[in-house]
Formats: C-alpha cells, structure tokens, sequence
C-alpha cells in the first residue's frame, strides 16, 4: 500500500468534511480514524478510487462521532438535572460505555485511550498529546480498541472495580499535552459517582480531589519535584479538600469500606496536618493496616513502613520495611529517608544515589541525587 498516497490526500479530504460542515479538529480526527482503516482494508482490497473511499468512510464517520457526543452532551445535561440515578435508558447507556471501555479484554493502555475517547468525548489529537505519542500510533490505539469489544454483549452487570482502575490509571498520567488529564479524571468520576453511588466510587473521587489540591505546590521551578513535607501548604486547595472530605465522610458513614476509601482517609490526615510533624502518624498506621488487609499491596507495605518511621521512629520504620522485598520500586529512596534519620549519613548517601540510578522519571531522579548530595555534604562548623 502506498501510504504516501494517504499522506497526501489527507488535507484534501479534511478540506471536504470541513466544506460539508464539520469543524476542522472533528474531521482531522474522523480523517485519522478512516486513513487506520485504509491501512487494514486497502492491502486485501483496494479502492478503484481512494479519494472518494476516504471521503466517504470519514464522513460516516464524522457523522457517528457527532451523533455520539450528541448523546453524552444528553447524559450529562440529565445528570446535572438529575443526580440522583433512577430508571432509564440514559443512565444504563453511559454505565455501559464505561463497562464497555473497561473490559477485561483489553490492555490498561487501551482501556484508558478509549474510556477518553468514547466517554470523555475527547478527541483522538487531544489523547494522542496527552500522552505525548503520534495521533497515529493514538488512532491505532484506539481502533483496536473498538475492534475488541465491538462484539462484546453486555449479559452480566458490569464490574465498577474495573471501570475505577482504569480512571484511577487516567489520574495518575497526570497532566500534558493541552488535555489535563487528572482534571478529566475527575469529571468522570464525578459523572460515574452520580450515576452508580457506590461508596467506593465516592472514595475514588475523594482521593482524586485530594491529591489534586496539593497539586500547585507539588513542582518548584523548572519542574523540581517538591516532597510532600517541604510543600508550602498554604497553596494547597482548601476547597477541594472540603469537598473530598465531605464526600469521604458520607462514603465511610455506609460502612462497605475499600481500598480508595482507606487512601482517602490517608490523603484527608495529611491534608488536615499544618505540618509533617503535626500529621497524625499513629492513625496513617492504622489506616495501612486496613489499606494491607484490603489489597495485600508491596507498595502499601513500603509506604506503611514509612508511615510507621515517623510515628514509632526510623528504626521501627526499618523494621517494618525489613518485610517489603529490596526489589520494589523506591525500596532503596524509603530506606534512605529512615537510614538518614538514624544517624548513619555515609549509608544514606549512597542509597539516595542507588535510588537515583533506579528513579522511573527525571524529576524523580534529580530529586534524589540532591538529596544524595544534600547528605554528603559536611557539617558546617
């Protein structure tokens, strides 16, 4: 197949969508869709005439996409009117569409870009940048997406489980692009909490708007990871943390506790701190302990040890950490933190570098290497 060919009669095709009514962004992306599947049907089938076979599969699917977000706009005006979740055919339409995006089929990756797509009407160029990969490589992405569960029945009840990873997974990609995606996170979760009001959906969206009001005070100039008790708390939220709070409080009052709740209530104790030193520790603990008996997680063991570092001190911290295996992620950084703290300042050095060499990201991994250095430095007399 020539994709030269494509190359060159996707502005001409855009140019017709758009003479036919549809606004530019919508039909570079119904463009993107129909130039993925020329790259499938053409090598088996080519068109007699490829300009007109563009055309007329973007403008199907121009015209699906509008008909689409035309009824989300729909969904969402009735929630908005209604936010308490009754009978109807609105309500079991969009509960599908994220049981449908969140089908076990398909890999996180896929889940996240078509939860975007079909759910948050965003388009393929706007995904496509947040996650900062070609549109193509996004628009391939998310057809194979659609291919997977096109042939999916909905016979059972959906799992809200699976449908609040895949938003939590949005959460965590954080912001790019010209897309915030932690912002859209929200919104989606604030449009699944009024229809299903499952606590647990509630913890989710409680965590996400507390963690999303530290969120100016997290980066220091060109980006500099600031840690969470070297933040200047006074450009926290206090907003959002209200209405996390409140929302947290509601959710644990129904007694069905779950993971997003327990690290709600972890993120609501550190939001209600003035201080690192004023946190209440000795309740994080607890909470934890819950968080542990709920979901067996490495990482919550990690993070308990530091939690029990700083109500109990560093060498019951050591301690706990001696049960988390060395080869977790930030296994070598929280050893550091507790080793610093005992005294030994030589050790800590070197596990702050180790940790820096194994740092996933580059704010991650300049951060650490200041504390390694921060550590060697010698005592000023």
């Amino acid at each position: 197949m020539d994709e030269s060919l494509l190359r060159a009669l996707t502005p001409t095709v855009i140019g017709v969508l758009v003479r036919r009514g549809a606004d530019f962004a919508a039909a570079e992306d119904a463009v993107q869709d129909a130039l993925v599947k020329a790259v499938r049907v053409w090598p088996d089938d080519p068109p007699d005439d490829p300009k007109g076979w563009l055309v007329t599969v973007a403008w199907r699917k121009f015209l699906d996409t509008a008909r689409a977000d035309a009824s989300r706009r729909h969904r969402e005006t009735s929630v908005e009117a209604e936010p308490v979740p009754g009978p109807g055919g609105a309500v079991d339409d969009t509960l599908q569409l994220y049981f449908l995006c969140a089908h076990p089929s398909l890999t996180p990756a896929s889940a996240v870009a078509l939860t975007l797509r079909a759910v948050g009407g965003l388009t393929t160029r706007q995904i496509a940048q947040a996650y900062l990969v070609p549109e193509a490589t996004m628009a391939q992405r998310i057809s194979r997406a659609k291919r997977t569960v096109s042939s999916v029945r909905f016979n059972q009840p959906g799992d809200v489980a699976t449908v609040l990873r895949v938003l939590y997974l949005v959460f965590n990609e954080g912001h790019g692009g010209d897309v915030d995606l932690a912002a859209e996170a929200i919104r989606l979760t604030r449009l699944l909490f009024a229809l299903t009001g499952e606590p647990e959906v509630a913890g989710l969206l409680a965590l996400m708007l507390l963690h999303h009001a530290r969120r100016a005070s997290r980066t220091g100039p060109g980006g500099r990871l600031v840690p969470l008790a070297e933040q200047d708390r006074s450009r926290w939220d206090t907003r959002l943390i209200a209405e996390g709070v409140t929302i947290l409080q509601a959710a644990l009052a129904r007694d069905r506790l779950g993971e997003y709740q327990a690290q709600a209530a972890i993120a609501a104790l550190h939001a209600d701190a003035r201080s690192t030193s004023e946190t209440d520790w000795p309740q994080i603990v607890e909470w934890y302990d819950e968080l542990l008996l709920l979901t067996g997680s490495p990482v919550v063991r990690l993070n308990r040890a530091v939690a029990v570092g700083e109500a109990d001190g560093p060498r019951a911290g050591l301690a706990a950490l001696a049960e988390v295996s060395p080869g977790l992620p930030r296994y070598a950084a929280v050893r550091a933190y507790l080793i610093e703290r005992t005294g030994d300042l030589a050790q800590a050095a070197e596990l702050y570098a180790e940790a820096a060499r194994a740092a996933t990201s580059l704010p991650e991994r300049d951060h650490l290497t200041r504390e390694a250095a921060r550590v060697r430095q010698p005592p000023q007399t």
